[in-house]
């Protein structure tokens, strides 16, 4: 049996990921008919109560793939000019918890944000601004920039597209939810390469 704890993949009538969910969600969702379509397999079979007039008990079959009626900012975070939320667990995984300057793989706890040009020099706190570094190099970097401390970047940072930040923030991804994902990352993403090269 599938865990209660699968998170549903939720998306826009067009096809646009949105974001995960929990089952009660979802329920909630089929419940009150917003549900447009389903992808992927059933997950769940979720048994509700008896109906008064027919005797019949409810039941709501689940998929790991469901589109909803999205609002005005569905089509606004499928824009090219829109930009996901920085935040520190996604940036790990843009990276693949890799330190971009040394190259060695550490636990989330030794991992730290490096802005390759440092606040104090006037930079931004945005995706292409920033990288995951081991405490290490982030300290040996110190307020300079790559450059003036002898120190090279083993990857160029990208903003992800929502649907790349979705899959960031995914936790369990199911076969069908992650060739779903896949199919909304540019030709060129370097996640889309990084789980070629996975596959291949």
């Amino acid at each position: 049996m599938m865990s209660l704890q699968q998170p549903i993949l939720r998306t826009d009538v067009s096809g646009m990921p949105l974001e995960w969910m929990t089952y009660q969600d979802a329920v909630r969702l089929y419940h009150l008919d917003q549900v447009a379509y389903t992808c992927g397999h059933t997950l769940y079979r979720v048994h509700g109560g008896y109906s008064a007039r027919t005797g019949l008990r409810s039941v709501v079959d689940v998929n790991s793939i469901i589109a909803t009626a999205g609002a005005m900012q569905t089509s606004l975070k499928g824009h090219p000019a829109y930009r996901p939320p920085l935040n520190n667990a996604t940036l790990f995984r843009r990276d693949d918890h890799l330190c971009l300057y040394c190259g060695e793989r550490r636990p989330v706890r030794e991992l730290s944000r490096d802005h390759i040009k440092p606040i104090s020099r006037g930079g931004v706190d945005t995706w292409s601004n920033v990288v995951t570094a081991c405490k290490r190099c982030n300290n040996l970097k110190g307020s300079r920039t790559p450059e003036q401390a002898g120190m090279q970047l083993l990857a160029v940072p990208f903003a992800p597209t929502h649907a790349e930040y979705v899959y960031l923030q995914g936790r369990r991804i199911l076969a069908d939810q992650m060739a779903f994902l896949r199919a909304h990352f540019p030709r060129r993403s370097p996640l889309r390469q990084r789980l070629e090269s996975v596959t291949d």
